[in-house]
Parts: C-alpha cells; structure tokens; sequence
C-alpha cells in the first residue's frame, strides 16, 4: 500500500539532524510530561520514534484518502448556500478521516489536547499532505494559526480555543480586505468597543480569505479610531457560533478549487482582542505571517514532489522512436532539474524550520514562567536571527519552483499535459498561487533585502564553506566557494551605486544568487552524509547554480543606472 512519508526517505533524512536533539530537548522541556501523559516520550530516541509513527499515518492517510479525493475535490469544489460555505463532499471526507486519525493540534500543548509536535515535524506532515491535495493542505494547515493564539492569547483563550482545533475545528486568518492586499497598514474593518455588552464589535468586509468559513478566526482589525496605519491595528479572536459574520462570496479560482477562498461581511461581530491593542500587525500578525509562510514553503515542496513523480512516471512509460522517453536528453535533462530544485527546497525548508523550532522553544520555556539564562538568550537571539533571515529565501525559492516543477511536469506529458484527465495540469494550476499569496515573491526579495545588503547572508553562506569536504565534495564546495566570490562582488557593485531605484531594480537578482548559493551548500552537506539520497541531485544543482549565479553576476557588472530610463518607458 502506497505511503507518502515511507516512499520518499528523503523526508525521515531530517529527523536524523543533529538541532533536532536540542529540539526535542526544548519541545518537551526535559521530557518532563512522561509523568503527567502516559503518551509522552521519554527521552529523544522515544520522541524520534513517535514523530516517525505520526508521519506514517499521515502518509497513509495522504496517499490512500486524500489523494483519491482530489480529482473529486478540484471538479466539484466549496459552493455557498445562504451566506454559508459548504465544502466539497470529499473535503468533509478528508476532514473527517484526519479528525479520526487524530492529525489536528499537532504543535499544541498536551494540556490543550494536542501532539506537542515541534514546528519541524509539522511542515513535514504538510508537504505530505500537500504531495496528496495542495487544497486540502490549505484548510488543514491553518490549524497552525492556533499556534500565534498560544504565543499571544491569554490563559482563558487558550483553555476555551485550542482544545476545540485540536479536536479538529478548523481556523482561519482574515487579514486582507478589497483596498488592503500586500499593504496591510491600509486594513479598515473597524473594531468597536460595546460598552453595554463589554465586548468588542467588528464591522467591515474581508477579501481572499482562505478557508474565510471558518470555526475560528484571527481577525486584522482597525482599533484607534482616526488611525490610518499599522500602528492603528489590533488582532481578534472570532467565533463563528457568536454569528454576526456572512460568507458575501466564494471566488472561482484558476486552482486549488478545494479550498474556499471568501469574501466575508462582518456586521456588529462580537470579538475578543487577542494580546495588547495596537500590536495586531507589527508583531502579531509578522509572527502569524512567518508561521504561513514556511507553510506555504512545505505546500510548495510536497507539490514539487508530486510533479516530479507524476514526470519520473510519465517518462519511464512513454515510448517515442524505440525508447521510453526518459532516454531522451532533453527530458532527462528537465527531471534531473526537477528534483534537484525538490531536494534543495526541502533542505533549507527543515533548516529554516529547525531554527525556528529552537528560538521558540527557549521562547516557551520563559513564557512558562522559567527565566532564561544568559547563554539561553544568546541562543535565543541567534537562531531568531537566523530563522527571520532564512525563512523570505525559503518562501519565495520553494514556491517559485514549485511552479516551475509543475510546469516542466506537463512538458514532460506534452500533449497529453494539456488534457484534464492528467494530473499534472492541476498541479501547474495549484502551483501558481504559492509565489503570491502569503506575500509574493516581490515581497520576500523586500523581507530579504537588508539581510543581502548588510551581508547578513554572505556571512552565512562564508561560515557553511568552512565545512569540511572531501573528495567529490570538496571540489564542488570549492566551486560554490568561487560563486560565493563572484556574489560578494555583485553585492559590492550594487551598494556603490548609490541609487535606491538601482539597487531595487537589480535585488531579484541578488536574492536568487542568494537562495541559490544558500541552497547548493545545503544540498552539498546532505548529500555528504546520504549520497544514495542526494547526490545526483548535488551535482546537478552546483551545475544550475552556477549557470544563474554568473548569469545574473554578469547582468549587474554591465548595469548602468543610465539604464533604467529605458525600463521605466515599458510602463508608459
């Protein structure tokens, strides 16, 4: 029977990383519960197995229900009845066999009801879930939101709200509205005080809110009244049972057809202000936001894997001239590139993951009400840094090849990549959403832009050269070490020219040097350890860096700003 966690080994190759000692450390804060839940590991080797055995069912689940659902889901899709969204018949199927497989509040707490998973563990059951259905994953996953609730909420909220999505109610985040997309500081669904019923009120229309019908809602709203920015803006917790919020629309969308995308009206709807007011979007919602982001980062690289197998498969059965077409180098060219971009965005997907993981586990401890000790903060303070750093290249990388794996998925089909019945047209309609929402990929060359030219970035990517390689390696690391060279130079000459247009001109093209320099180091010291794994695709992906790194090296040694004006005239 087929499982997507044991079928692909790659996934397992990150429960074996050395971080995740300190994490499990952290997660169960000493493995301290094994007295309190009978459930609990009781030291790293039981929390190991337990992660192991959670993800087999997931991939059980993913392979054998949600998987053969998905056809179903994507032709039939949500549709509305009186201001209320109904889901496709096969989603509540989905729903209701994760419920039962106990697959809800995988982060949260064991008091609360959950499976203290650490945030690693839980974009690995993502990217599985996403390989099955990416719209379904979008629905599922948002029971991270939960995880800003526990960070954010007070003790009452957390006691009232997170027992009910680890039983599998299911949340939402309501952040965007008709005039507030990418520019959050523009939301105006406005926020009341009801001092008769001691209450908050909200009022306003929300636009694009995935799975906007939600039990549970995180809610952007404006609280200052005669604010106009992000410093006006608080978060709320809404409860669907409370009523006062309509489903207006259900948008038909190029893809991911199984998952609701909203417009919702809310009219006097009784909310509850989560945390202090005015920190609703420049530090709940930024926490919220990175949270989704490498979600999205793990829907990206369970899709990249479903394209590649879906073109392996197509490939090794098609014959054309006498051979199957895998043969050909044309093709075996664009399979070798696939699952080099798959491989390298799942490794820094579990490294970024990782440093998150750590940083809030430290987090947690003093929330707990253990005060951290210097050397704990430092740690603290170094793996935020890193995380905050990492996790723009890796949204942005991982979505933009997903769409570019989808894409080559159905050149692989030719033809036949043109007719519904395949899978691959829906994984290439699927994979364009992920380089948009959540932040575009703009928007991470901007989240990325002063770690680049600080030399945050350079300085990471200096310090994993030091690594020791031998043999095979230690060429390709010292060819990474030479693109390393040609990067810093390329920085170089983007700060001396002194032109804030130039330099946001030409950061796209620094931030692919970036991720793609970040990425072939990570994939090297993977494929160090576990060659039968990841090897091939370490050669491939030094070869492909180099070609873009000196590539884009040589677009901004011959730039001029005297260039631009000729840009600037498309848009005239």
């Amino acid at each position: 029977m087929a499982n997507y966690y044991t079928d692909h080994p790659e996934i397992a190759f990150y429960l074996q990383d050395p971080l995740m000692r300190r994490i499990t450390e952290l997660r169960e804060k000493g493995f301290s519960e094994s007295e309190a839940f009978d459930y609990a590991p009781v030291d790293h080797e039981d929390c190991i197995d337990n992660y192991r055995r959670l993800l087999e069912i997931v991939g059980d689940v993913a392979a054998n229900v949600i998987e053969p659902n998905s056809e179903s889901v994507d032709l039939e899709g949500p549709h509305l009845e009186n201001g209320r969204m109904k889901y496709a018949s096969k989603t509540v199927e989905n729903l209701d066999v994760t419920r039962k497989a106990g697959l809800w509040g995988l982060t949260m707490p064991r008091r609360y009801g959950g499976l203290n998973c650490p945030g690693v563990v839980f974009f690995m059951a993502s990217e599985i879930v996403s390989a099955a259905d990416a719209s379904f994953q979008n629905i599922w996953s948002l029971q991270s939101c939960a995880d800003t609730l526990y960070e954010f909420g007070d003790d009452d909220q957390r006691e009232r709200f997170i027992p009910r999505i680890c039983a599998g109610e299911t949340m939402s985040m309501d952040l965007t509205e008709p005039d507030a997309g990418s520019d959050l500081q523009r939301v105006m669904l406005k926020a009341s005080w009801d001092e008769k019923e001691n209450c908050w009120r909200l009022n306003g229309v929300k636009r694009f809110i995935t799975n906007g019908d939600s039990d549970v809602h995180l809610v952007l709203a404006r609280s200052e009244e005669g604010t106009r920015d992000g410093r006006g803006l608080s978060m709320f917790v809404y409860d669907k049972r409370q009523g006062g919020v309509n489903v207006r629309h259900i948008e038909h969308k190029l893809g991911i057809h199984g998952s609701p995308t909203c417009e919702l009206t809310y009219k006097d709807a009784k909310a509850e202000l989560v945390g202090s007011t005015r920190l609703g979007l420049i530090k709940y919602v930024m926490a919220l936001m990175n949270g989704a982001r490498l979600g999205i980062a793990a829907q990206s690289v369970g899709l990249s894997q479903e394209a590649w197998n879906e073109a392996r498969k197509y490939a090794s059965a098609r014959a054309q001239f006498g051979q199957t077409i895998e043969h050909f180098p044309g093709v075996y060219d664009m399979l070798s590139r696939m699952k080099a971009k798959l491989d390298a965005s799942r490794s820094l997907l579990y490294k970024t993951s990782s440093y998150v993981d750590v940083y809030k586990g430290l987090e947690d401890i003093e929330r707990c009400g253990t005060k951290l000790t210097p050397e704990q903060r430092q740690e603290c303070k170094k793996y935020n840094r890193l995380a905050d750093a990492l996790t723009p290249i890796c949204k942005g990388m991982a979505s933009e090849y997903a769409s570019q794996n989808a894409y080559d998925a159905v050149s692989v089909h030719g033809g036949s990549g043109f007719i519904m019945e395949y899978k691959c047209q829906r994984l290439m309609r699927d994979a364009r959403i992920f380089s948009i929402y959540e932040g575009t990929t703009q928007l991470q060359v901007i989240a990325a832009g002063r770690y680049i030219m600080n030399g945050t970035y350079l300085g990471i990517i200096r310090e994993m050269l030091e690594e020791p390689f031998t043999g095979e390696y230690a060429a390709l690391r010292d060819r990474i070490s030479a693109l390393a060279d040609r990067y810093g130079r390329s920085l170089d000459t983007v700060k001396a020219l002194e032109s804030q247009e130039a330099q946001d001109f030409l950061a796209r093209r620094l931030y692919d040097m970036t991720g793609e320099i970040l990425m072939a180091l990570l994939l090297l010291h993977d494929a160090a350890l576990a060659p039968e794994l990841f090897a091939d695709s370490a050669r491939v992906y030094v070869r492909m860096a180099e070609e873009n790194v000196i590539g884009k090296a040589a677009y901004i040694e011959n730039f001029s700003i005297a260039d631009l004006p000729a840009f600037r005239a498309v848009k005239e």
